[in-house]
């Protein structure tokens, strides 16, 4: 079932970041990869912000049937900027794990079935989108950022891999998204 493995996706997400950045260097955690890049503790922040004001409040709203007449509110891409500065990379990492028990124990209470899947949304800048799309993008996000912060951690180490960077595309120039 397509609900199933999506909150098995979602809820593999603290775990996995937990695993990642529990107990590294804020140095490196704090670090990005190049101008205008997020570090992982950047990163972290942004994923807290996102479970605050975006996939439930919108996944809420598309349920309620509202969602194809009023259009999702606009995610403040820098809305985290207070988090990751006022917060360590371990205090975030806990808020996270809190924040996404909390969204997923909501989405669990929504009791969306299969054809809620097909219920229709209204993004601001894409126009309309199912709930499916934005549950999956939900997960994808979560890889997405998860390779953020990989590229964030393993550019640090640039300089000192020698000649192997031409093999490690981790290593390649930012992407402009």
């Amino acid at each position: 079932m397509v609900l199933d493995e999506l909150r098995d996706a979602l809820e593999r997400t603290p775990r996995l970041l937990r695993a990642l950045l529990d107990g590294v260097d804020e140095r490196l955690t704090r670090a990005g990869y190049g101008p205008g890049t997020w570090s992982p503790h950047e990163v972290v922040a942004h994923l807290i912000f996102g479970e605050r004001t975006d996939w439930i409040p919108r996944a809420r709203l598309v349920r309620s049937g509202e969602g194809a007449r009023r259009a999702f509110e606009p995610f403040d891409r820098a809305g985290h900027a207070d988090l990751a500065r006022d917060h360590t990379t371990a205090e975030l990492l806990a808020l996270f794990e809190t924040e996404r028990a909390k969204s997923l124990a909501e989405l669990a209470a929504m009791r969306i079935g299969e054809g809620d899947l097909k219920r229709e949304g209204l993004h601001p800048a894409l126009g309309r989108v199912t709930l499916e799309n934005l549950l999956q993008t939900w997960a994808v996000h979560d890889l997405n950022h998860v390779a953020q912060i990989c590229k964030g951690l393993a550019y640090q180490r640039r300089v000192k891999v020698g000649p192997w960077e031409a093999y490690l595309s981790v290593l390649a120039a930012p992407n402009p998204r």
